[in-house]
């Protein structure tokens, strides 16, 4: 018998259990949380993941002070459960659906923390990303994406401090298929050389929310991108969408962003905007990239560990380096002022940013 909890709950897809998700092993289904203070400092993350035909969760929290990122990473077996929201110290509560949410982290090796997170208006659901490689489907998920508001606070090795006065940042939620768990050793023949282009960028502005992300084959050319723009208590229907293009700087001998600017043709929006980074966190805080915590890899039953990860001496063309999200400051052509995040991954050659090589930097 393989029935669960959400088998209670009118949200089956197919005639069998929720525990089953299809057909495809790289099924999974994702949580992601960011958060700053108004000027951008105090930077948070958490993250947790489900996956149920390898039937593991996992989550990830992590904060930055003082140039360290802070970290948690736990995984456990899923036992088929797919309503399972907690791994070890940590859980994922819904307050009310596609509005509040709220994050705990039990005491662990010294860090512990309780934020709730209310959205600025309705989510934007993305398109549909769907990517292949020869006749492998490499990709093909859906996220919604929502910018809100932080409360609570975060303790590390004792410090207990209070979210900023004004906290925001990003939530998303995304699910279908990505590369998870264990590599499939099994060669694609004539397959290219391996190549992804991502950019996130989510802003809070005074009085909305702007959205733009592209991923880029390794000439340039969008395959997956939007911009969107949703006004503060934006409802579904209030919801803009359109176009942007970013011109990118990279910082000299990396392939993380120095800056750039983004213009748009989308109604309610600002023409352009330019983005200032303020600091650095690595992604791989979250498992992304991570050689031993990736996402879906087996720990056993229960696994919990702390990492953490000095900023300032690391590897940048390192591969479980490339993956960032820089909290930046925002200036639009009409003169608003915004916070948000800048998140880029760039592996393999990329040439108009002048990446001829699988890991080279920039000039």
């Amino acid at each position: 018998m393989v029935l669960s909890r959400g088998d209670d709950y009118p949200i089956h897809q197919t005639p069998e259990p929720v525990a089953y998700a299809g057909t495809d092993r790289n099924f999974y289904d994702r949580y992601f949380f960011n958060g700053y203070a108004p000027d951008g400092s105090g930077f948070f993350a958490a993250a947790l993941g489900i996956y149920p035909h390898l039937d593991i969760i996992d989550a990830h929290f992590t904060v930055v002070r003082n140039g360290v990122q802070h970290c948690i990473h736990a995984s456990a077996e899923l036992r088929m459960e797919r309503m399972a929201m907690a791994v070890g110290p940590f859980s994922v509560e819904i307050v009310e659906p596609l509005n509040t949410l709220r994050l705990r982290l039990e005491p662990f090796d010294g860090m512990a923390a309780d934020i709730t997170f209310t959205g600025r208006a309705f989510p934007i659901e993305e398109p549909r990303f769907t990517h292949r490689i020869g006749p492998r489907a490499f990709m093909d998920y859906t996220r919604l994406t929502q910018n809100g508001r932080y409360t609570g606070w975060i303790e590390v090795d004792g410090d207990r401090q209070d979210l900023a006065e004004g906290s925001l940042g990003t939530r998303d939620r995304s699910w279908g298929i990505r590369p998870i768990g264990a590599r499939d050793p099994q060669p694609m023949p004539g397959a290219p050389l391996p190549g992804f282009f991502w950019q996130w960028t989510p802003i809070n502005f005074p009085n909305g929310s702007l959205f733009f992300h592209v991923n880029n084959d390794q000439h340039g050319n969008a395959w997956n991108t939007r911009a969107a723009w949703a006004g503060e208590g934006a409802s579904v229907t209030e919801i803009e969408e359109g176009h942007g293009g970013m011109r990118t700087r990279l910082r000299s001998g990396t392939r993380w962003p120095s800056g750039g600017t983004l213009s748009l043709a989308l109604r309610g929006a600002p023409e352009q905007v330019t983005f200032e980074p303020l600091g650095r966190f690595q992604m791989r805080g979250l498992g992304y990239t991570h050689p031993e915590w990736g996402h879906g890899l087996y720990h056993g039953r229960l696994k919990v560990e702390r990492e953490d990860i000095d900023l300032s001496d690391i590897d940048p063309l390192a591969p479980e380096n490339l993956h960032v999200q820089l909290p930046v400051h925002v200036v639009a052509s009409d003169g608003a002022e915004g916070i948000g995040v800048f998140e880029q991954l760039i592996i393999g050659p990329f040439s108009p940013l002048g990446l001829d090589q699988f890991l080279d930097g920039a000039a």
